[in-house]
């Protein structure tokens, strides 16, 4: 959500197919939930490791939330598929 060239709220999550049941599930969320900006990996096992970032504007936030999300998708994909893995 924007208020002119102002971001006021994001939400960008990462997903992967899940290889026995065919659904997207999520991997990585970067949001603004609870009124901060912050990134929340979700595992295999159904827990969620929230971290918040320390940028308090959220144009910026988003802008890095996008960048590591195009760096690093392959890793957190592979992760979340290794958990899954072990969870099964």
């Amino acid at each position: 959500r924007h208020v002119g060239k102002r971001i006021m709220s994001f939400a960008i999550q990462l997903e992967v197919r899940h290889p026995r049941h065919g659904a997207w599930v999520p991997v990585v969320r970067y949001d603004t939930a609870h009124g901060f900006a912050h990134r929340d990996r979700l595992h295999a096992d159904g827990t969620t490791e929230k971290t918040p970032l320390p940028i308090e504007d959220y144009g910026q936030a988003l802008s890095y939330a996008e960048a590591d999300l195009k760096d690093h998708w392959q890793d957190y994909c592979h992760r979340f598929l290794e958990e899954l893995e072990h969870e099964e």
